[in-house]
């Protein structure tokens, strides 16, 4: 007779992870994600890169605008719905010079009132999150994302008439569905 020790098969060790451990795990691969993103992101250009590395890098830029002195700028933007746009300056060999962020309050509320156009707004702040229509003004209404200096997230709205001229900047807070300050 036999002892039994063929007949039924120890099963297979499984490893099982507390729910704690595997949540842990994942924020941390989640980190490391992001972290990649922000070391490979427009500000982790160093001066003198040349353009060549920042195509590879970045990618294709939403616009490449002329710049005084045969240089040339760059922008990287995560619009329409993100709240970044980089300013990367090339300088007339073709190596960055510099990198900005500009989606700023005191960048949008320094757009030039009755001189730029919505050209000069789309190639200095890439997409707007939307574009809107309203009873007290005649023309577009385009609305930015932005996150004020104490991450506030904020709003600008940019006038432009049918000529295609900037008229007036307006801002707001972005409401988000869980604030109590919305209706």
């Amino acid at each position: 007779m036999t002892d039994g020790a063929g007949c039924h098969p120890r099963p297979a060790h499984r490893l099982q992870w507390p729910a704690h451990a595997l949540w842990s795990l994942l924020a941390a691969l989640t980190a490391l994600v992001l972290l990649a993103g922000c070391a490979a992101g427009p500000s982790s250009l160093a001066a003198g890169t040349p353009r060549k590395a920042v195509l590879a890098q970045l990618g294709t830029p939403f616009t490449a605008t002329p710049l005084a002195g045969g240089g040339e700028r760059l922008v990287y933007s995560t619009g329409p719905m993100g709240f970044y746009v980089y300013h990367v300056d090339l300088d007339g060999s073709g190596r960055v010079a510099r990198t900005e962020q500009v989606m700023t309050f005191e960048r949008l509320a320094g757009i030039p009132i009755n001189q730029w156009t919505a050209v000069d707004v789309r190639a200095n702040f890439g997409p707007p999150m939307r574009i809107d229509r309203v009873y007290s003004f005649d023309g577009d209404v385009w609305t930015y994302r932005f996150i004020a200096d104490i991450n506030l997230r904020r709003l600008a709205h940019v006038h432009i008439d049918p000529a295609g001229v900037v008229r007036r900047v307006m801002f707001t807070d972005e409401l988000l569905s869980d604030d109590d300050r919305s209706f």
